[in-house]
C-alpha cells in the first residue's frame, strides 16, 4: 500500500483522482445554459403611481417583442417629486428604461436621468420631437420628451433604433383616481 502514496507514483495516483473527480462533477452537476430573465409585471406599478400624481400617467401601449420587463418601481425625485422607472431587456439584450417625473426643474430632472446636460440633436418619435443625449464613457444613449406637465425619458445601453422602438410606443394612460 505505501508504493501507492509515496513518490512521484503517489502524486500522479492523487492527481488522477482529484481530475477523475472533477470530471465526473463537471458531467452530473446541472448546466443551466438556458437564458433567464426574470419577468416583472409592470401594470399595478404603473397604476399605483398614477393614483399617487396629478397628471395622466404615460406607459407603453404594448412591450415591444422579444424584450423582457425586469424592473419597475416608484421612487422619490427632488422636491417631493415621485418617479416611475420601468427597466427592460431589449431583444438584442441590453438595458433600456422608460423614466417619467413632474419633478422641477424638469431639467436637472432629464441632467441627471441621462447623466450627461448635452443635447447631441433630435429625433422625430410619432409626430413628437425628442432631444437626443449620448454618454459613449458609460455607454449610454438617452431620449428627452420634455411636455408641461411631466418629463419623458428613455434611456440605457440599448442602441437608438430600440430606444426611438420604446418612445414610440409610449402612450398617456387614462388618469384614474
Amino acid at each position: 500500500m505505501r508504493r501507492f502514496t509515496d513518490g512521484f507514483y503517489g502524486y500522479a495516483v492523487a492527481l488522477f483522482i482529484c481530475l477523475a473527480g472533477a470530471a465526473a462533477f463537471a458531467l452530473i452537476a446541472p448546466q443551466g445554459r438556458d437564458e433567464h430573465i426574470p419577468r416583472r409585471d409592470y401594470s399595478i406599478t404603473v397604476a399605483n403611481f398614477s393614483h399617487d400624481v396629478p397628471y395622466q400617467v404615460w406607459a407603453p401601449r404594448q412591450d415591444p417583442a422579444d424584450w423582457v420587463p425586469n424592473s419597475n418601481r416608484i421612487a422619490k425625485g427632488e422636491n417631493g417629486a415621485k418617479v416611475l422607472y420601468l427597466g427592460y431587456a431589449t431583444a438584442k439584450r441590453e438595458h433600456a428604461m422608460f423614466v417619467q417625473s413632474d419633478e422641477r426643474p424638469a431639467a436637472g430632472f432629464a441632467n441627471r436621468m441621462a447623466n450627461s446636460d448635452k443635447v447631441v440633436g433630435t429625433q422625430e418619435i410619432g409626430g413628437q420631437t425628442w432631444e437626443r443625449r449620448s454618454r459613449e464613457d458609460k455607454n449610454q444613449r438617452t431620449l428627452v420628451r420634455a411636455l408641461p406637465d411631466v418629463t419623458l425619458v428613455v434611456t440605457g445601453t440599448a442602441d437608438w433604433p430600440e430606444l426611438t422602438e420604446l418612445a414610440g410606443l409610449l402612450q398617456q394612460r387614462p388618469k384614474t383616481s
